[in-house]
């Protein structure tokens, strides 16, 4: 399933079912989802619906969703589970009323969104298997952003999986040239490409790595990403935290 295809139209439906029914209560709910119900249910969030003919859709989906969870949910380890809570209870804590770019910035590591009229709500997800990438979908006047939670398990005595990532991404020429041309100011994708003189693809690689290391802002309107700039804040907290790493006893 194509991460820009049919799964848009999958991934909405884990957001409209009713609370609180769990994997099999959201499978049972999918399985008996009358076609009018499904069709209605993606008017009201978008106005988009699935190339093929939605009743077949449907079946197709819940097929695949009843063999991810025999095959892999039901039997996941529990610490993934235990941490995503984790996760989201601390995020939960930091919130506040006041709460706004800055805690995107920090939970998301480093995505801003633009206000927008008829976009009122970001929700803000923790995701682990997608990890090191964020993903965003906008439904309606909702924005869904499924967040790197930056969660490793099984690595506490080494140095932190983020922090050695981030090392890494500043070990290439043209990554340290993009955040040098980034340093005068947001440029889009266009721009940075014309400034290295290589091709798209490997640019794009090049913005990914530096984006998984948190030392790019990823500027949004909606769900689409429209320019870069410089994340300082990470190139700060580089030295302490690999300070912090070689002094640990």
């Amino acid at each position: 399933m194509l991460v820009n295809g049919d799964w848009r139209f999958a991934y909405l439906l884990a957001f409209l079912v009713p609370e609180g029914l769990g994997v099999d209560g959201f499978l049972i709910w999918l399985e008996h989802l009358s076609t009018h119900d499904l069709i209605e249910l993606y008017a009201t969030n978008g106005n988009e619906f699935p190339q093929e003919e939605i009743e077949s859709f449907r079946n197709r989906i819940l097929a695949m969703f009843q063999q991810w969870n025999e095959q892999y949910f039901k039997d996941v380890d529990p610490a993934i589970l235990h941490a995503l809570e984790q996760e989201k209870e601390a995020r939960l804590s930091q919130l506040s009323d006041n709460s706004g770019e800055a805690f995107v910035d920090e939970t998301t590591n480093g995505m801003l969104f633009k206000p927008l009229p008829g976009i009122n709500e970001l929700l803000l997800v923790p995701q682990y298997h997608f990890q090191p990438l964020n993903i965003v979908n906008q439904y309606g006047n909702q924005i869904i952003c499924h967040y790197n939670a930056r969660i490793y398990l099984g690595d506490k005595d080494l140095i932190p999986t983020h922090d050695l990532r981030l090392l890494r991404s500043l070990g290439e020429k043209n990554r340290l040239k993009i955040l040098r041309f980034l340093h005068q100011g947001p440029r889009t994708f266009t721009e940075i490409v014309g400034h290295l003189k290589i091709s798209k693809g490997i640019t794009h690689d090049h913005i990914s790595k530096l984006r998984s290391a948190g030392v790019l802002y990823a500027h949004f309107e909606g769900e689409n990403l429209t320019e870069y700039s410089l994340r300082n804040r990470a190139l700060n907290q580089l030295q302490d935290r690999l300070f912090r790493y070689i002094e640990a006893e």
